[in-house]
């Protein structure tokens, strides 16, 4: 019997340091689906600013987006394709801790509206106010401190102008 109980005993503590073995491996503030980042450019006036970004084309990736995140990196971000057809958008930000900057995007790249420091956690909906093919989520702040306004151009092969 007593080598029963030591036989269970081990297996028990095996199975929790299993257990915390993988939880170390997941982050709970990360939402990304794949993990997979692409480069993507902001030509404002004479400047050039680069950021890494996931790419959101499917339904749970646009719809989980960048929620549950404490954090995220200056030059880092999420770009959510719409397509194939520009199409008026809304977003909102249930679930996301952080604040963000929403650069609505037009089929040539050209951003078309910015909605800056979006309030965390707000169910408000936030409108394109015109068909566009994509959002870009970076940061709250993060489009003015760059000086990137209305008018600016992205660089993606999403968009028309490569």
């Amino acid at each position: 019997m007593t080598r029963l109980v030591e036989f269970t005993r081990r297996i028990a503590i095996l199975a929790i340091l299993a257990l915390f073995a993988s939880a170390a491996s997941c982050s709970p503030t990360d939402s990304s689906t794949n993990g997979a980042v692409e480069q993507l450019e902001i030509k404002s006036g004479h400047r050039i600013h680069k950021f890494m970004v996931e790419y959101a084309d499917e339904d749970d990736e646009r719809r989980i987006g960048l929620m549950y995140r404490n954090s995220m990196p200056a030059d880092h971000g999420m770009l959510f394709d719409f397509g194939p057809k520009p199409q008026p958008v809304s977003m909102w930000m249930k679930n996301t801790l952080i604040p963000l900057d929403m650069a609505f995007i037009a089929a040539d790249g050209r951003i078309v509206r910015i909605a800056e420091n979006t309030t965390p956690r707000s169910l408000a909906s936030i409108a394109s106010g015109e068909p566009v093919l994509a959002v870009l989520e970076v940061n709250g702040g993060r489009l003015s401190a760059l000086g990137v306004r209305p008018g600016d151009i992205v660089h993606h092969p999403l968009f028309n102008n490569q």
